[in-house]
């Protein structure tokens, strides 16, 4: 099983549509708090439609009650700032795939604390520095790490 991070999310449409490829990809989602919305909000569950019963979920109190939950697993952050493209990495069962707020990404500290564990996509220079919207770039990591597993559990 692999795992979505969402740290600080903001806006719940995001969030709602992570959740739906979480379910249908059995893949763990993770929400680190605070959050920008309540998990009852409205748009939240229109995004994720009817698939919230199938998404295997777990909220955390902050980002070091995560860290500390989860010690010793590999953890790829995904940032405009990170060193190296996403596919430039093997990945493995229950890697962990952290994304930080909308509006903000991840904290540099923690980037900087983690560099060799950043990943990026790729982009045009005209846009670095401004990201791919959230959900989507969750689903572009998701599915080149599932790729490299044979798509496990998937038909």
């Amino acid at each position: 099983m692999l795992h979505i991070v969402l740290v600080e999310p903001e806006i719940p449409p995001n969030t709602g549509n992570i959740a739906r490829t979480c379910a249908a990809t059995g893949t763990k989602l993770h929400l680190v708090k605070p959050l920008g919305f309540s998990i009852d909000d409205k748009s939240l569950k229109r995004a994720g439609l009817d698939y919230w019963p199938y998404v295997d979920l777990e909220v955390h109190e902050n980002l070091a009650a995560f860290l500390q939950a989860y010690e010793g697993h590999r953890m790829f952050l995904a940032t405009t700032k990170g060193a190296k493209r996403f596919t430039e990495h093997a990945y493995q069962d229950e890697d962990m795939f952290l994304f930080g707020r909308e509006t903000r990404g991840l904290p540099r500290l923690f980037i900087e604390a983690h560099k060799d564990m950043a990943i990026r996509i790729p982009m045009s220079e005209d846009t670095r520095l401004r990201s791919f919207n959230l959900a989507n770039s969750a689903n572009i990591i998701l599915f080149e790490a599932l790729r490299q597993l044979d798509f496990p559990g998937l038909a």
